[in-house]
């Protein structure tokens, strides 16, 4: 059911056709500009960068859509409610009882599949008393997710400072965010994750916006709304745990990214959204780490620079949903 004016129904085509020619011309400079040497290296290195940015931010973005889908705030992230925090501190229990020289032994692919594995049941669990488990109110749930956050940070730190010294230093660079050592190991599987998690969600497109309308009216149009909603958990639970191991934490991203999405597009329909979602993680994260390394020669700085901003923004939204 379209809600345009007449004449402008097709501004959210041009939007994210715009933002998809934005969003190409970023990695053609990204893959040429300041370039010295044989392409022979060049495309290789640069290529094998550029897809862990364009991965991490599909995955970041369609998380953030789907989850405020579910939710019905544009405020919540996967992050926010300690989706990152709950990565976090499996990540530092499996350091704590198995040790890094055991998981060093492990194929960086078979250990992310079983810590994506871990993610998803941990968090069904989580999430399903959160909001299957009976009526919960916005307001319980937020309380319950942000103490849920804080008791993951909490158990993390606790175990990380029973750790060896060189144990916690190997946990750190597994943690710390960073888009310029992006593990090439994981490219192919993480990838090949994120384009059947998108193309599910493609497929999902009429449900998500009957989802986005609420529990009840959901249920009214005929929507199995219990199996749907632990599907999506599912799938926000497998992107997140993409982007931390590619990248690590990110708390505010998928946030900034979203809200600058339904601005764009100016409506709630998936179709539009997700799509607009990921072209602007895609240009925030390919044209902000090219700018920092061409223009400015930072090479660390990008995760940090996102954070001030995101972090601005869940100011900025939080100030004016409490003014209404």
């Amino acid at each position: 059911m379209e809600s345009y004016n007449p004449g402008s129904w097709q501004r959210p085509h041009f939007v994210v056709a715009s933002l998809a020619a934005i969003a190409i011309v970023a990695a053609i400079l990204f893959m040429t500009l300041g370039a010295k040497g044989h392409w022979d290296f060049v495309l290789p290195f640069r290529g094998t960068k550029l897809a862990g940015l364009v991965i991490v931010a599909t995955a970041i973005a369609i998380a953030t859509v789907l989850f405020q889908t579910i939710t019905q705030n544009r405020i919540l992230t996967p992050a926010v409610m300690g989706f990152d925090s709950l990565y976090v501190a499996t990540q530092t229990a499996m350091i704590f009882f198995l040790g890094s020289h055991l998981l060093s032994g492990v194929d960086p692919r078979l250990r992310f599949m079983l810590e994506a594995t871990l993610m998803v049941g941990l968090s069904l669990l989580l999430f399903r008393w959160l909001f299957l488990g009976g009526r919960r109110s916005l307001h319980l749930v937020v309380l319950a997710g942000l103490v849920f956050g804080i008791f993951f940070r909490s158990l993390a730190h606790l175990m990380q400072r029973i750790l060896d010294p060189n144990e916690f230093v190997a946990l750190q660079d597994m943690l710390f965010a960073s888009f310029n050592t992006i593990d090439h190991q994981l490219l192919a599987v993480s990838a090949a994750m994120v384009v059947l998690i998108a193309g599910i969600s493609i497929g999902l497109l009429p449900k998500l916006d009957v989802l986005g309308l609420g529990r009840d009216v959901a249920i009214n149009l005929g929507i199995d709304y219990q199996r749907l909603v632990m599907r999506v958990f599912v799938m926000i639970a497998v992107l997140v745990s993409i982007s931390t191991a590619l990248v690590g934490p990110v708390t505010f991203f998928g946030l900034l990214v979203a809200n600058l999405a339904y601005q764009a597009v100016d409506t709630d329909r998936h179709r539009y959204t997700l799509p607009a979602a990921v072209l602007v993680a895609i240009i925030a994260l390919v044209g902000g780490q090219t700018i920092l390394e061409r223009l400015f020669g930072f090479d660390t700085a990008l995760s940090i620079i996102i954070e001030f901003v995101g972090g601005l923004a869940f100011i900025i939204l939080l100030y004016r949903n409490v003014s209404r």
